[in-house]
């Protein structure tokens, strides 16, 4: 997996050490000498991963991160601050700062590989999301690019079997406004992440009574936890499984013992960083939806009625599926003399009782104007005529006042076309409906025909 990674160092030595070792695993790499070097090819580059150094004269690299991360621009990619500090007060101020991860000079080689794949992945997921996001905010359909100030009422998930290392850990989120919850062993964390929608997964490495790399990688397979944020809790002798961990999707790591206000950190930036995602996939899930929906009537469209009726045929179903297609009679009469506002409105009065009279399985588009269909799988004929009568007739003793103290009559005309086998396509049942509607027109209106069975020999 090739990707682009910034390195950000005012000692050129180190620079090329870095540079040697990650260009060896055939990452694309550009350096950087300061901060504010880092921050112009930041913006211009736009790389999937950034080593930071933190002492360099002029702007530190606390600083640069502050900034890369205030930046609508850069705020998607991850940082890695480098150091010789060791100090926990220097790692809590690097994550403050909003680093991705903290890593101590000299850095060891499977580390940092192991962070780099980890955080590659991160950084290409949150890249489809806001391409997507993206073209949903150009079409109108998504607000503005999501911003997550707080994590106050997040949901976190201890596993733990050590009733006193999970009651710490519980403590510490607890005062980060996070609602803890506690599972010790994995048979009961499989239970919880079922029934609730947790935001952060804390898991201890060192649980006796399950294997949790095994729960991890569980976790990361299940629909229900494979995008939620996951800290491994480990001893500093348990490199190996760390690196482990990471190989099977966790994204972040803390060693006991415990400093709390590190702890904090690192939850409040995992749980911001799904909030932002979890933002990302509303703002796409809008789209797919505005593309498929009416705005008017909040009925399915055209485009999505066909693939809707594709799918039910290619099932098997066409021996027992019904089409209505549905006309507002003299509907041009209702916009030329009150206007197109009153004809939205008759619209959406005729959408409601169609809503209110159709089965909970049938499916209601706006075919297009003042046309609408209903489909009914698994329906006859004479009990899809009997439903477009009831429809009808409905609709003919609606009260519709386009001013006040104007009630007009609607009425609609219905055609209503079946199958009986064969290889019946949407554009046919379609088609045989519009015949039907049209015949219904021509007689006079406000009635419905149905048109004969549509069978192998009729195709």
């Amino acid at each position: 997996m090739t990707a682009r990674i910034l390195i950000v160092d005012d000692v050129p030595a180190n620079l090329r050490l870095l540079e040697t070792r990650l260009s060896a695993e055939y990452y694309q790499v550009a350096t950087a000498q300061d901060g504010q070097e880092a921050l112009r090819v930041a913006n211009s580059w736009q790389p999937d991963l950034i080593f930071l150094d933190v002492m360099m004269p002029n702007m530190d690299g606390y600083e640069a991160c502050r900034r890369l991360k205030a930046d609508p621009e850069t705020l998607h990619i991850p940082v890695v601050m480098v150091t010789a500090l060791s100090e926990p007060s220097e790692r809590l101020h690097g994550l403050e700062a909003g680093a991705d991860d903290f890593l101590t000079k000299p850095v060891e080689y499977d580390t940092l590989l192991a962070r780099t794949r980890s955080l590659v992945r991160l950084k290409r997921m949150l890249d489809e999301l806001r391409a997507r996001g993206e073209t949903a905010r150009a079409l109108g359909v998504a607000g503005e690019s999501p911003v997550v100030n707080s994590i106050a009422g997040a949901r976190a998930l201890v596993i733990d079997d050590d009733d006193e290392g999970a009651q710490d850990l519980q403590d510490s989120l607890s005062r980060e406004g996070v609602i803890p919850g506690r599972a010790s062993t994995e048979a009961e964390a499989t239970a919880l992440t079922a029934a609730i929608p947790f935001d952060l997964i804390v898991l201890s490495l060192s649980m006796k009574s399950d294997d949790p790399l095994r729960l991890a990688s569980r976790m990361r397979a299940a629909d229900t936890t494979h995008e939620i944020p996951m800290l491994l809790i480990a001893e500093t002798a348990q490199r190996d499984r760390i690196l482990r961990g990471f190989d099977l999707g966790a994204n972040d790591w803390l060693l006991r013992p415990i400093d709390e206000n590190e702890l904090r950190a690192r939850a409040r930036n995992l749980v911001k960083r799904k909030f932002y995602q979890d933002r990302l996939r509303a703002d796409v899930g809008s789209a797919l939806e505005m593309a498929l929906t009416d705005p008017l009537t909040g009925f399915y469209n055209q485009r999505y009625l066909m693939r809707h009726l594709r799918g039910l045929l290619a099932t098997g179903q066409a021996n027992g599926i019904a089409v209505m297609m549905i006309d507002v009679d003299h509907f041009k009469q209702i916009n030329d003399v009150y206007g197109h506002p009153a004809g939205d409105q008759a619209l959406k009065a005729i959408a409601e009782m169609l809503r209110n009279r159709t089965r909970v399985f049938d499916t209601v588009a706006r075919y297009g104007g003042e046309e609408f269909v209903v489909v009914m799988p698994g329906a006859g004929g004479a009990e899809v005529e009997g439903a477009a009568e009831r429809l009808r007739s409905s609709i003919e003793q609606m009260s519709f006042c386009p001013l006040p103290g104007t009630p007009i009559k609607m009425t609609v005309s219905i055609g209503v076309a079946h199958s009986e086998g064969g290889d019946v396509t949407p554009e046919v049942l379609l088609k045989t409906a519009d015949q039907a509607m049209y015949q219904a027109k021509r007689s006079g209106r406000n009635r419905v025909v149905t048109a004969p069975p549509i069978t192998s020999s009729t195709l």
